[in-house]
């Protein structure tokens, strides 16, 4: 299963209709219902900077970031994003609705997740560098991404977040 598209080369990279639109083309067919566009140039750039397409039905295990000075910034760049935060136990502390243009910077070792809330959700995210797979540590008090569990948990995120 694709996981992420390719990492651009070159000094210069240029966020195209096309480009965006295959971006959403390939959210769209993947069975997890997102795609990573990384446009960061290699794993070891200092700053990961990466575009995710989402479409709804997603799921992301909720996660903190533990190594210090491992802050994100996520900018929603299309859609809408509901954007939650946890305690150490998994109890939701706060449940913000990001819409296009809205910003959220979150520091290292805060237990955060993401759920789209509209069709073809485009995030823009940065974070620190270079890429560590011990950086991201997923909650064991949430349901695996592929478990039996995980939609109704999923369910659950979205019911923060009532439609208007």
């Amino acid at each position: 299963m694709k996981l992420a598209m390719p990492n651009p080369t070159g000094p210069v990279f240029e966020l195209t209709p096309a480009l965006c639109e295959e971006g959403l083309a390939e959210s769209r067919r993947s069975p997890r219902r997102r795609m990573l566009l990384p446009i960061h140039r290699g794993g070891e750039d200092l700053v990961q900077r990466m575009i995710n397409f989402l479409q709804p039905g997603t799921y992301i295990q909720p996660h903190q970031h533990p190594r210090e000075g491992a802050s994100e910034t996520v900018l929603v760049m299309s859609g809408c994003l509901g954007f939650l935060c946890f305690d150490e136990a998994g109890e939701l502390r706060t449940a913000s609705r990001l819409e296009v243009g809205d910003l959220i910077d979150i520091e290292a070792g805060i237990w955060h997740g993401v759920v789209a809330l509209a069709p073809d959700t485009v995030i823009l995210e940065f974070k620190r560098g270079p890429f560590d797979v011990a950086d991201k540590v997923a909650a064991e008090w949430a349901p695996a991404e592929n478990s039996e569990a995980a939609p109704a948990y999923l369910a659950r995120l979205l019911s923060f977040f009532p439609e208007r």
